[in-house]
């Protein structure tokens, strides 16, 4: 077919490249036409011993070559080479119904050197023209050691005589083809074809190179001539080295073995090659060839032209491999040679070299969308599929999804994949974070065929965004004549953030409990809280005049962190209140509705020197602590109860050297305020952070009379009260007499009711000592509170 075979003959190699975009699917064998026998099927013993290789080349295309001296190449004069060779088709690997290309080639080549040696990656060559001289003075120990052997040579008949570590190894030639070697003369030339490490070889390492050598003298016997010629032969096995960014092949530039007078040794021309093309300039495509006395060495920068950087997965990682076909021609002269062409044919392949695949983030904020680059990857891998978070995709189906995916070049000759999603796909992931800030993280997860074996490798990505996308609720706060009110903005609420009050969640049940209302429109949430309801803050209170706030925190529904503090904040006239502070603090303003009317100067706490702060006819405003003005405490459940009085001062009637009392109080105000047990009374009212604020009681004033509303009228009870000197209540203190008495010693107090009245009875309902004759006198005692 046509393209289907190149060949070429490069100085005295035949070169054959079968296209393997012709063979894809197929099995191939090659045929060598022997001019006498016929069709020799090729295999690897008889490409070794005939001076033939089948491989491949950096490309995979099938490569075969010869040597113009092999076994069944026919030669005219030295000068004229030809072979023909038959390439066998098949569809099946039994090759039958196979097709047969019958293909000739021919080379010419007449420049041959002296000696000429070709190193190939399965045989040693080395050919001698038969009229070199044969023996030279004083050089060749190893030759005259074997003169004694040449009486024994047969007449007319090619030997060969193997020097070697074991000793020396006469044989005929037939029996070397048994070994592996191949030897003949042509009509000019005597040639040795050894495989590498024979039992006749050895090893040794020349300017740390490791050489294969077999060291040989090939023997003819006629009657007047006995010829002896050196066919000693000697290769690198070894010499290549790595970096992560080249590779050196190093040859010596003198081998011992070949050169036996070194000091006459003297290079003549090193030419290097790829495939079968030589490098005039190597330097143009920045390959480095260099020479000196002792090497030969050739860099090559990984990825070069000339080879292939292929992709092969080891392990799981994902990395490449460079090959490329060199050749080194060497010539040289010495004193026993006049030329000797030395030519290398080694097809070098790295190490595996890992190349983690990157993931580039090439994000569009303003667009809203990921742009993630994948690579950097070799012509030979291909996307299959994607995950994105654990939903897997065919790239079919990610397109139909919306995910665009397409290739992009790079530079050095790689490429990579583009992939493109929107931050609002469900399958991104979205967190609220900072103030107000979303991360979109895309989870991804890339699939990729690696190489002709289409090996699966896999990789994973995370990529996140982060932009202010979200706008913080502003409230609105406003006031009627009895609440507060809060319009919240409902968007975002329980999803990024909720609210609070101090530190509970403001939910249906505080709703309830605290006797807020709230309803809800299409944007908003509207709370509206009573003015003496839980939670409002009172930062001013005055006579009939209350400055209220109330604050609601927006915090992160997942940190807790606030945000903001919504608060509304109103004054108020109120006529009637009690206001339990955080600290301690009583604020009361007293409505007192009596007939007739009171003088509300003369109101009073428990203790009576606790008299209002401002008052007019009809209110009277007090502020006190609860450690004062004798507020007595009490503990109910979860609550400390902190209770007082207020009252209307009683009359007296003068005139008396005992007081006598002439009226009952008409009018008595019992203010409670009640606090959380667990909550402690803290000194000053406020703090800087409203939101950890303790919070403030709650109050209840209660009317203790029934008869308030009646109008009052006086009537004179005889009461007359005494202290006992002890408690027989037999002897007692005169009136008007100081009596000393000792913290926690007991007082003997007797009341006694003087009025003969039968449907009188005596209740002692407030008592109390004071250090003078002054009921409202201080400091004051109580001794009993409310009967």
């Amino acid at each position: 077919p046509p393209g289907f075979v190149e060949s070429s003959c490069r100085s005295r190699i035949f070169w054959m490249k079968l296209n393997k975009l012709v063979l894809q699917g197929k099995f191939f064998q090659l045929e060598i036409n022997d001019p006498y026998a016929g069709p020799v099927l090729l295999d690897e013993k008889l490409a070794s011993r005939c001076g033939y290789v089948l491989s491949e080349d950096v490309w995979g295309n099938p490569i075969f070559r010869a040597s113009v001296l092999g076994c069944h190449v026919a030669s005219e004069a030295d000068q004229l080479f030809s072979l023909t060779v038959n390439i066998k088709v098949s569809s099946f690997s039994s090759m039958r119904a196979a097709v047969t290309y019958t293909y000739p080639m021919y080379c010419s080549y007449s420049s041959w050197a002296s000696r000429e040696i070709v190193c190939e990656e399965n045989y040693m060559e080395v050919s001698v023209k038969t009229d070199v001289p044969s023996v030279s003075n004083d050089y060749t120990v190893a030759w005259m050691s074997a003169l004694p052997e040449t009486q024994n040579v047969a007449y007319q008949l090619w030997q060969l005589m193997f020097v070697s570590p074991s000793g020396r190894k006469r044989i005929m030639v037939s029996d070397a083809a048994k070994l592996g070697y191949s030897f003949n003369n042509t009509l000019s030339r005597v040639y040795l074809r050894a495989p590498y490490h024979s039992n006749e070889s050895d090893v040794s390492m020349v300017s740390g190179v490791n050489m294969n050598m077999v060291t040989s003298t090939s023997m003819y016997r006629q009657r007047w001539l006995l010829l002896l010629i050196d066919t000693t032969v000697s290769c690198p096995v070894d010499g290549i080295s790595f970096t992560d960014t080249t590779l050196t092949w190093t040859v010596p530039s003198v081998i011992p073995t070949l050169v036996v007078q070194e000091s006459t040794f003297l290079s003549k021309n090193v030419v290097m090659g790829i495939n079968d093309q030589v490098i005039i300039n190597p330097e143009e495509k920045n390959y480095l060839l260099e020479y000196n006395k002792t090497h030969i060495r050739i860099t090559i920068p990984i990825g070069a032209e000339g080879g292939k950087l292929k992709s092969s997965i080891s392990g799981g990682v994902y990395g490449v491999i460079y090959s490329i076909d060199l050749f080194l021609e060497h010539t040289w002269t010495d004193a026993d040679w006049q030329a000797t062409k030395y030519t290398v044919i080694k097809s070098i392949t790295t190490p595996f070299m890992p190349q983690i695949p990157t993931v580039i983030n090439n994000t569009l904020p303003e667009e809203r969308l990921f742009n993630v680059a994948f690579g950097h990857f070799l012509p030979d891998v291909s996307l299959v599929a994607i995950t994105i978070g654990n939903v897997p995709f065919t790239l079919r189906e990610a397109q139909h999804h919306g995910f665009k995916i397409y290739e992009t070049p790079f530079s050095n000759r790689t490429k990579g994949f583009i992939l493109e999603v929107s931050f609002d796909d469900p399958y991104v992931l979205k967190e609220y974070v900072n103030r107000n800030e979303t991360k979109y993280t895309l989870l991804v997860n890339y699939t990729v065929s690696v190489g002709l074996e289409m090996t699966l490798y896999y990789h994973s990505a995370e990529v996140e965004c982060v932009i202010a996308d979200i706008e913080l609720p502003e409230a609105v706060g406003y006031c009627d004549e009895e609440n507060l009110y809060l319009a919240i903005p409902t968007f975002g609420l329980h999803q990024y953030w909720n609210l609070y009050l101090g530190n509970k969640l403001l939910n249906r049940h505080v709703v309830l409990t605290n006797r807020y209302l709230a309803a809800t429109n299409s944007t908003h949430l509207i709370l509206q809280i009573p003015l003496f309801a839980a939670g409002v803050i009172y930062e001013e209170v005055a006579f009939q005049k209350i400055k209220a706030r109330f604050d609601v925190a927006l915090r992160k529904v997942r940190t807790m962190e606030t945000l903001e503090m919504f608060s509304v904040s109103c004054s108020f006239n109120s006529s009637a209140f009690i206001i339990c502070h955080p600290d301690g603090t009583v604020m009361i303003s007293a409505q007192m509705k009596t007939v007739p009317a009171i003088d509300m100067s003369k109101t009073k706490l428990r203790d009576s020197s606790c008299k209002p702060r401002e008052y007019n006819e009809r209110h009277a405003f007090f502020k006190f602590h609860v450690t004062t003005c004798g507020t007595s405490v009490r503990f109910e459940g979860d609550h400390i109860i902190y209770e007082n009085e207020i009252s209307y001062e009683k009359d007296t009637l003068p005139g008396q050297s005992i007081p006598i009392i002439t009226r009952d109080p008409d009018y008595r105000l019992t203010v409670l305020c009640y606090y959380q047990a667990k909550e402690t009374l803290v000194l000053g009212a406020f703090t800087s952070d409203p939101s950890t604020s303790p919070p403030f009681g709650s109050g209840t004033m209660v009317p203790r009379s029934n008869i308030a509303v009646y109008r009052r009228t006086r009537q004179a009870l005889n009461v007359v009260s005494r202290v006992s000197k002890d408690e027989s209540f037999v002897e007692f203190y005169e009136p008007n007499v100081t009596i000393l008495k000792l913290p926690m010693e007991p007082v003997f107090l007797e009341v006694e009711l003087k009025d003969e009245s039968p449907d009188t009875e005596l209740y002692l309902e407030n008592c109390w000592v004071t250090g003078s004759l002054d009921f409202n006198g201080t400091p004051r005692w109580n001794i009993t509170v409310d009967g």
